[in-house]
């Protein structure tokens, strides 16, 4: 986790930092259907993917219960993110299940305040597992107090929905990438092309 020092400048939202690196690396594990496999499948594949991250802890013994943990605690993520990207779809009951869910990981994984000279950091006392689940919500927590949470979404196009940092200067982004925005526009154009030809003739 990185430190917040008093009275250090303000951030750009369009900087990348290493907390929303680490966000952004926990969420973008999941199956796409377009290429990008589930990185949390089981325990071995869990573990693998946390031995490729240092912020995490590096190597870590995982168990498939422990994966469906990640699982869990990832998705109710995405869901947020997702409403932060204006998706219908995750907005009402969906995401206040989300909700839910990162108030019970906000119990089981409590973090701890580091108070040095230089400044103060969230990060979690637990081991193991439980130790990578606290230092997401670290992340999260640290970066949120920035008031740019809203910035971190994940793209609107399903089956897509991947995590990024919106850069644009009003906040406005919706996409991942302009390819996806594209895979949209057309999906919706030839919606509009079906209904139009199966309205009934109105002349």
């Amino acid at each position: 986790m990185t430190s917040a020092a008093a009275g250090s400048p303000k951030l750009s939202p369009r900087t990348v930092t290493p907390v929303v690196e680490t966000v952004l690396a926990f969420v973008n594990t999941r199956a796409d259907g377009a290429g990008r496999r589930e990185m949390f499948g089981d325990g071995d594949s869990f573990a693998a993917w946390l031995t490729e991250w240092d912020e995490f802890g590096g190597e870590t013994v995982a168990t498939d219960a422990d994966a469906a943990a990640a699982r869990e605690l990832r998705d109710a993520l995405v869901t947020v993110l997702l409403a932060h990207s204006g998706d219908e779809e995750s907005l009402g009951e969906p995401l206040r299940r989300a909700e839910r869910h990162l108030r019970r990981a906000g119990s089981l994984y409590p973090l701890a305040t580091v108070v040095t000279a230089g400044g103060v950091e969230l990060a979690s006392p637990q081991a193991g597992v439980e130790r990578v689940f606290g230092t997401v919500l670290a992340a999260v927590t640290t970066f949120a107090q920035s008031s740019d949470w809203g910035r971190i979404k994940a793209c609107r196009n399903p089956p897509c929905h991947f995590g990024f940092l919106d850069r644009t200067r009003n906040g406005g982004g919706l996409y991942c990438s302009p390819g996806c925005g594209s895979q949209v526009s057309m999906r919706n154009y030839r919606q509009r092309q079906r209904q139009e030809s199966q309205a009934p003739d109105q002349a």
